[in-house]
């Protein structure tokens, strides 16, 4: 019994050191992990994976000696089913890094087992400021935007402009709560009031008793406290009742260039929106714009290019590091000034800080070229418009 006992101790040891050993041998894994089927499909999805493979490309296709890998899947805008994707690539497939992570509630369980795991994961299709805040991990970063950043930006400038009466309308999930408080705090913050809210189940068809709950608030901005096919939807929707005829504002808190696009300048002129990358800003991001339309035929939103952004600063860590152990990544990942398409800094607890940018969607007139879509109204700078290290609540930084 007791050399039954030596032997299977002894195969265990010898399993976890060949693992441990396969792992460090293999070169660098990267997995996206998001919505490629769902509400959120054009948000992300398998353009974000075109963009994560763009910045394998540009970067050389590998680090430390060994080809760089790349891995992708849907995880339906399901935590359970994106946990259980995440645990097989981290304990079977050898996956470093798992990127993008579309929609709230799968990120923070992604991140929550990514610190189990002492895995870096970087998110950049969610949005919710708890990612960095009282949810924040060591191995955590939060990329192209956040809740906070959204409400500074549209909440701000609206409220400003006369806005100052809201009434939201929120997806009900963590996403939709998160962008709520936060543009809520903010409109109050400048003075304006909130008259009501109500909530509607994600990916939803039938957007006309929660538009009539806003359009009797008598609110002078309806927060669409959404994205994805749910914003158009409510905005497609809202025009069949004559809400703007009416005299009420909607404004889009999240809402990209790839929704506007698929909802047309016509349905869309006019709408105010925040987004932390545009490909007619500048030289860098047109160069990215126009190489990311001849492998797709489309323009990247904020989140693909966020994707391509948060994984070449990856692997200039590894780079950086030597190594792709997990804490020296991290540190560089902190230590290090990002550039390139989006520029800026990562603070302690894991958010990327850069400028923010808030745009007014053109009429059809004023459009000269298909993707022509943005003016641009102000740039919000990064300290402006994320939360500091103070703010954001984040256990490890106190």
């Amino acid at each position: 019994m007791k050399y039954r006992f030596l032997f299977a101790a002894s195969a265990v040891a010898a399993l976890c050191f060949t693992s441990s050993s396969f792992a460090q041998a293999q070169g660098v894994k990267i997995g996206v992990l998001n919505d490629q089927s769902g509400v959120y499909a054009d948000f992300g999805g398998k353009w974000s994976v075109e963009a994560a493979r763009m910045a394998i490309e540009d970067f050389g296709g590998e680090v430390l000696g060994k080809k760089i890998e790349l891995v992708d899947a849907d995880h339906q805008n399901k935590p359970d089913v994106g946990v259980s994707i995440a645990r097989k690539w981290y304990d079977v497939d050898g996956v470093d890094m798992i990127a993008e992570l579309t929609t709230s509630s799968v990120a923070l369980a992604v991140q929550d087992l990514s610190k189990e795991k002492k895995k870096i994961d970087m998110v950049v299709g969610a949005g919710t400021s708890r990612l960095t805040g009282d949810s924040c991990s060591p191995y955590g970063f939060h990329w192209a935007y956040d809740t906070h950043a959204l409400g500074v930006g549209t909440g701000g400038a609206l409220t400003k402009a006369g806005g100052d009466t809201w009434f939201f309308l929120t997806a009900d999930y963590a996403f939709g709560y998160s962008l709520e408080g936060d543009t809520a705090a903010i409109v109050k913050e400048n003075g304006g009031k909130v008259l009501g809210s109500v909530r509607h189940p994600l990916n939803t068809s039938d957007f006309s008793s929660f538009l009539l709950q806003a359009q009797s608030s008598k609110a002078k901005v309806i927060g669409l406290a959404n994205a994805g096919l749910d914003t158009s939807n409510s905005i497609k929707q809202a025009a069949e009742f004559g809400i703007v005829q009416g005299g009420q504002k909607l404004a889009a808190l999240l809402f990209t260039l790839a929704e506007v696009n698929g909802l047309g300048l016509q349905a869309a002129q006019g709408l105010v929106l925040t987004e932390g990358y545009y490909w007619d800003l500048d030289d860098k991001s047109r160069d990215f714009g126009n190489r990311f339309f001849k492998k797709t035929g489309r323009m990247p939103n904020m989140i693909q290019a966020g994707t391509y952004s948060a994984v070449l600063a990856y692997l200039n860590a590894v780079k950086a590091a030597g190594t792709k152990d997990t804490e020296a990544v991290t540190a560089k990942l902190k230590e290090t000034p990002v550039t390139g398409i989006m520029n800026g800094k990562v603070l302690r607890n894991g958010r990327f800080i850069h400028d923010m940018y808030l745009f007014e969607v053109k009429k059809p007139s004023e459009s000269k070229q298909p993707w022509d879509d943005y003016k641009l109204l102000a740039t919000v700078p990064g300290d402006k418009a994320f939360f500091t290290e103070a703010q954001s609540g984040c256990p490890l930084v106190k």
